[in-house]
C-alpha cells in the first residue's frame, strides 16, 4: 500500500522480502543438492582429519624407559622409606 512516491508501509515492505531471491538459474532442489555435497564434503573432510590424528597418535611411540631412570627412582623411593623410619624412631 503505498500512499505516494516514497512512502512504504510495514505490509508492502514485508511482502516485498518475504521471497529471498535466488542465484538465476538454480531452483531450491538445486541449492539443497549443492548443500548436501557441501556437508558430505565437510563429514568426509572431518572424519578423515579425525582418522589421520588418531593413526599418528598411535604410531607415536614414548620414548623407551631408560634404565638407570627406573635405577634413580627406586633409589630415590628408598631414601624416602628410610628417612620416614628415621622420622619415625626420633623421639619428640
Amino acid at each position: 500500500m503505498t500512499d505516494g512516491p516514497g512512502i512504504e508501509t510495514y505490509e508492502n515492505h514485508a511482502n516485498s522480502t518475504a521471497s529471498t531471491p535466488q542465484p538465476q538459474g538454480q531452483t531450491q532442489a538445486q541449492q539443497d543438492a549443492a548443500m548436501r555435497r557441501a556437508l558430505v564434503f565437510v563429514g568426509i573432510a572431518a572424519a578423515s582429519a579425525g582418522l589421520a590424528f588418531a593413526i599418528v597418535r598411535a604410531t607415536l611411540t614414548r620414548a623407551p624407559v631408560d634404565p638407570t631412570t627406573e635405577r634413580i627412582q627406586q633409589l630415590i623411593d628408598e631414601a624416602n622409606r628410610l628417612l620416614k623410619q628415621l622420622d619415625d624412631k626420633k623421639p619428640d
